[in-house]
């Protein structure tokens, strides 16, 4: 079973387990921590509270000046290291790519990465990760999406699985310790 978090959970345990954001969130608010940030950011937060006793404090903004939400963006403007997703990106983005324009994460990340280059070398980014989407690539998820995840690889490995049972394995895995990647083994439950 998975322990309760609260201050009496030793650090490495707590590592060793899946925890919902409202869970960290939670923690945080009533042991006075600092609740921003990310689900990571918070993770990291309450395991060195938990080992040292020390409250670290949220990272900073990126995004502390302003960036162009009111800024005329053309193909030759340059990103800048303060880019955001914001409703002002994404009406260019829609002019230039068209309608079916999403943001996504691979470019949202290309996109904090490329300060400096202009906004033409970011349309043919999005236009590459678009096309390889379309060829059945998938694209990494990002460490705090672990049950998206999971449930890649579950119907990776079981194609004709139900959607129940893909989150039936899910809540037994993130019940146990250690990581929550699929394993086959986690159909055991699909047999109790």
């Amino acid at each position: 079973m998975r322990p309760e978090l609260n201050l009496k959970i030793n650090p490495e345990e707590f590592l060793n387990y899946y925890w919902l954001k409202e869970e960290l969130f939670s923690f945080c608010k009533e042991n006075s921590l600092p609740g921003s940030g990310s689900k990571d950011e918070l993770t990291q937060r309450i395991f060195k509270y938990l080992k040292t006793g020390e409250i670290a404090e949220p990272q900073k903004k990126r995004h502390d000046k302003p960036d162009t939400d009111n800024t005329l963006l053309s193909l030759d403007s340059l990103i800048t290291r303060y880019y955001r997703n914001d409703e002002n990106h994404r009406a260019f983005f829609k002019s230039q790519i068209g309608d079916h324009f999403k943001f996504n994460v691979p470019f949202m990340n290309w996109m904090k990465a490329n300060p400096g280059k202009p906004y033409r070398k970011a349309i043919s980014e999005w236009k590459k990760i678009y096309n390889e989407k379309k060829l059945g690539r998938k694209t990494e998820i990002s460490s705090q999406f672990q049950y998206n995840q999971y449930t890649r690889d579950f119907f990776k490995g079981n194609p004709n699985a139900k959607r129940e049972d893909a989150i039936k394995c899910w809540k037994y895995k993130k019940s146990l310790p250690g990581h929550n990647k699929y394993e086959e083994k986690d159909l055991i439950v699909l047999k109790q």
